[in-house]
């Protein structure tokens, strides 16, 4: 039987999670549609984790107006949902005169978007701010209201909350025909469909073809690679704000930040791709990020990196987001070009899509749950308990005690957790985005085998079909012979 919705939204990246917490405080029966098999998987779990403060888009653009504040809501949001998130600041770096202007230049474009607390630094107080930074620097932007935050855990806490306020995440559903028959019918390449009265295409680098699918051919998405260089918690401290480059055409340059986990993130570069799954690192791209990294921190040695991986961004041919209702069809409302500040701008853009929807549906929406929950439990973390704390929550469940992960302390408890949450985890890579099990120096050379054997016990599946990633990720390929026996994993 072919379920039918208020509303489907498509792509459950950060924005499509978050429009689905929004909504969720409705009586709607909605759909959160991922062609992947967990949230997060597209953009969202790989791109620079900043929270910008807003200087750097046109003045009047949605990118503005959601990037300012997208940034002023994150605090409190973070804050709700127990999302680790910090209010480091940001510098731009004008490392030679001639680029000074520039930095006037982004000044000015601050106070029109109504940023706060942006100033110039001289190369003295920039020095005396961020000691590592090139010593022949001219000057920075300071901005104050900068910060990072944790993108992938933000979608998952967004779809957490959702899920748990009765929104229905499908997964694997990778919608390749959409028909309008009063309803909009919805149909996956692996033969489900679903009926819904509204879509809402947040479906990141695919979004215009989805909207292809109406026969709406308004705006298109070029896919923006961007490679990114992961250094171990043990450079921790050579930067202590997001540094940036001045920007060029193809976006705000090459910048070197901190994380919230205690990592430093170099990246992006930025190259227009054509395929829209095209996730390679090449040795060139990840050569121009040390050569860039020498300007900024000319003594840094990149050396200790312990992963690298590429984002691609949807770049859009308007140059700007995309949010609102189809040409096509008044029900088919977008929330697409998402590319920077996207992450920052999320949870306006998801308010604001909350609105649309709302005058869309019209009188057919009724007044907000009065039992709506704005956020979820507060997940156990044991690195972030005390030693008094640890015992507490050990002595309720000993599962906390016996630790997975010995590079980021994660214990079994917290897997589990992870895969028992609503929208929880599927897979290796699911586990590693909410604990961090197997984002350390080993990469999971030591827990991985131990994070499968607990997927498949949950799960109640075979190992060898539990996979890294989904699709045809699989771990464990067969078995080998020994002899007469029955043979071991591998």
């Amino acid at each position: 039987m072919q379920e039918r919705y208020d509303i489907a939204i498509v792509g459950a990246g950060v924005v499509g999670s978050l429009i689905a917490r929004e909504l969720s405080r409705f009586p709607l029966r909605t759909a959160l549609v991922e062609r992947c098999r967990d949230v997060g998987q597209g953009t969202t779990k790989a791109n620079s984790a900043i929270v910008h403060a807003g200087f750097d888009a046109k003045p009047g653009s949605w990118k503005a107006r959601m990037n300012v504040e997208g940034a002023r809501m994150m605090p409190a949001l973070c804050q709700t949902l127990h999302v680790p998130f910090e209010q480091c600041g940001s510098l731009v770096v004008a490392f030679a005169p001639e680029e000074l202007p520039e930095l006037d230049r982004l000044l000015e474009r601050g106070r029109q978007n109504g940023v706060e607390g942006l100033r110039l630094l001289s190369a003295g107080e920039l020095r005396a701010m961020e000691p590592g930074v090139n010593p022949g620097a001219a000057g920075a932007l300071y901005a104050p209201t900068g910060g990072i935050v944790c993108p992938f855990g933000l979608a998952i806490a967004a779809a957490e909350c959702a899920v748990s306020n009765g929104v229905e995440l499908y997964r694997n559903f990778d919608v390749e025909k959409i028909e309008q028959s009063g309803d909009f019918i919805l149909y996956a390449k692996d033969g489900r469909s679903m009926r819904a009265a509204i879509v809402i295409n947040a479906a990141g680098v695919h979004a215009d073809d989805l909207a292809r699918m109406i026969g709406d051919e308004s705006f298109h998405i070029r896919p923006r690679r961007g490679e990114y260089l992961l250094l171990d918690s043990a450079q921790a401290g050579v930067v202590k704000r997001t540094v940036f480059q001045c920007p060029s055409k193809m976006g705000k340059g090459v910048l070197i930040t901190p994380t919230v986990h205690s990592n430093v993130l170099i990246g992006p570069n930025a190259v227009n791709v054509e395929g829209k799954d095209d996730l390679s690192t090449t040795d060139a791209g990840l050569g121009e990020l040390r050569e860039a990294m020498r300007r900024s921190v000319p003594d840094f040695v990149v050396s200790g990196v312990i992963t690298s991986f590429t984002g691609l961004r949807a770049h859009c041919d308007r140059d700007d987001f995309i949010l609102e209702a189809s040409a096509r069809h008044p029900r088919f409302l977008h929330a697409a070009g998402i590319e920077s500040p996207g992450l920052t701008a999320a949870p306006a853009i998801a308010a604001y899509m909350k609105a649309l929807t709302l005058r869309a549906l019209g009188p057919e929406v009724k007044a907000a749950k009065t039992d709506w929950l704005p956020g979820r439990p507060k997940p156990v973390r044991l690195t972030e308990l005390s030693r008094e704390e640890q015992h507490a929550v050990i002595a309720e469940n000993p599962a906390y005690g016996h630790i997975i992960c010995r590079c980021e302390t994660v214990s079994e408890g917290e897997i589990l957790d992870a895969i028992r949450a609503p929208a929880g985890a599927r897979d290796v890579d699911g586990v590693k985005r909410r604990t961090r099990a197997g984002a350390g120096r080993c990469q999971g050379g030591f827990c991985g085998a131990k994070v499968v054997e607990l997927l498949s016990r949950e799960l109640k599946l075979p190992m060898e079909e539990i996979t890294k990633s989904g699709g045809g990720s699989r771990i464990l390929v067969g078995k080998t012979k020994t002899g007469e026996g029955d043979g071991d994993d591998v």
